[in-house]
């Protein structure tokens, strides 16, 4: 019975790690996430992976509330502008605002510490203990 869970949990994990490569790459490229969601789409294998809905449910997610989850990571980003944050992070950090937020399936502890995972595996030294720290702050206020 414990490997639904498990299941799920590593899919969810699969499709923040697509989410942040669409997300990062609209962001270099200074696209809509939306816009490079369809080339991206074009690009993977079919059929589709099963993670690849809640990929693209971050991702539109984060396109549509792009606006109101940079202004909370701004907000309560101490000592950081949005822009001068490593991009993995910043876009990190998007996703896991989003699950925050939108997303009241995901427990906040759950959201906050994938983004930390995944900067730990793909970000620099400093960025998870950042990103916990930051991710903690806007969870406080989100539940208020």
């Amino acid at each position: 019975m414990a490997e639904g869970p498990k299941k799920e949990r590593l899919a969810r994990r699969k499709a923040r790690k697509r989410a942040l490569d669409v997300l990062f790459e609209a962001d270099m490229r200074d696209l809509p996430p939306s816009q490079v969601l369809v080339t991206y789409l074009d690009r993977i294998a079919k059929p589709h992976p099963e993670h690849l809905t809640y990929a693209v449910t971050l991702i539109e997610g984060v396109g549509k509330h792009l606006d109101r989850v940079d202004e909370l990571i701004a907000s309560y980003a101490e000592g950081w502008t949005i822009d001068r944050m490593p991009v993995v992070d910043r876009n990190l950090a998007r996703i896991a605002v989003y699950e925050l937020l939108y997303e009241p399936e995901i427990d906040d502890p759950v959201a906050i510490t994938e983004a930390v995972e995944l900067a730990r595996e793909m970000s620099t030294d400093d960025s998870p203990r950042f990103l916990n720290g930051l991710l903690d702050r806007i969870a406080a206020f989100a539940t208020r």
